[in-house]
């Protein structure tokens, strides 16, 4: 993938990772696509709405990913099928190193593309969900300036509320896209060098941490 679509992936990412912020409590009966359809709408609304976000305010992400993202996301699957089978092989003080280097990783990511928000739009397509489905595919695009992007979500249903664990933007999911750059690092310097290697690339400016 050349550098210049690499970044444009991640910034869509993050744009994707943006759509999950909501801004009320979840119903636990509501349903996928009416779920992704609210938090878009709510999320874009208050990002464009407020300049310390669009300017990558490091501090406000971190309280709003703490505070409202996480608790919707199933971000330790999300990490451990990132890391792949080698997450078995980690400590639990190993893992929880690995969620808050990954979390860290991907809001300096955010705060990239929250400050490209302008007047983009998400519209959510129809849903094939059958009844008792805990495993779904959302379908949706971000429409504005361009070409409409598709941006796909991955839920599932555990203890009556949808979580999101994976996302796919241009054809490419997250989570496949991290665990062939972790499985590299991994073959050449264990868990505890992809730590660190995350941890530097956590710290680092969004733009350089989006160009990687």
């Amino acid at each position: 993938m050349k550098m210049n679509r690499r970044t444009s992936v991640h910034s869509l990412v993050a744009l994707a990772a943006a759509a999950c912020l909501p801004l009320a409590v979840l119903a636990a009966e509501e349903a996928p696509d009416a779920l992704i359809k609210r938090l878009s709408t709510d999320v874009l609304t208050t990002i464009k709405a407020d300049p310390a976000l669009k300017g990558g305010d490091m501090a406000k992400i971190n309280a709003l990913v703490d505070q409202v993202v996480l608790p919707h996301v199933n971000f330790r699957r999300m990490t451990s099928a990132a890391v792949g089978p080698k997450w078995r092989q980690a400590t639990p003080a190993q893992q929880e190193r690995l969620q808050t280097e990954f979390k860290q990783l991907l809001m300096r990511t955010y705060s990239g593309a929250l400050a490209q928000v302008s007047d983009q739009t998400v519209v959510v397509k129809p849903l094939r969900m059958a009844a008792g489905d805990t495993d779904v595919l959302v379908r949706t695009e971000v429409r504005g300036k361009g070409e409409p992007v598709p941006l796909d979500f991955r839920l599932e249903k555990k203890d009556g509320v949808w979580k999101v664990y994976n996302f796919n933007v241009l054809g490419v999911w997250l989570v496949e896209t991290y665990r062939t750059q972790f499985a590299e690092e991994l073959n050449k310097t264990g868990i505890d060098g992809l730590i660190q290697t995350l941890a530097s690339r956590g710290t680092m400016p969004a733009k350089a941490a989006n160009a990687k």
